[in-house]
């Protein structure tokens, strides 16, 4: 996939992990665009309602969606080289 077609990260100020997933996207150079869950309860529920989980960050890759800063899928789904 190209590294910056389609990725959105939802995320809350506060949390580590959202901050590490975005660290993560930024040192490799992909683009993405930083949704804020609570700004937005609405887009909040429908991303939970989504995933069927509250856990943050939701990283969503064209029609894939990662709950979690899960950095093997991310390489994988990106086609990160390290």
């Amino acid at each position: 996939m190209d590294k910056k077609a389609g990725v959105r990260v939802y995320s809350a100020p506060r949390c580590p992990w959202c901050q590490r997933a975005k660290d993560f996207l930024n040192e490799h150079g992909v683009e993405f665009e930083d949704i804020g869950v609570l700004k937005d309860k609405k887009l909040g529920k429908e991303i939970a309602e989504k995933t069927g989980q509250l856990g943050i960050p939701v990283i969503e890759i064209g029609n894939e969606l990662v709950v979690g800063f899960d950095r093997d899928r991310l390489i994988k789904l990106l086609g990160i080289r390290e």
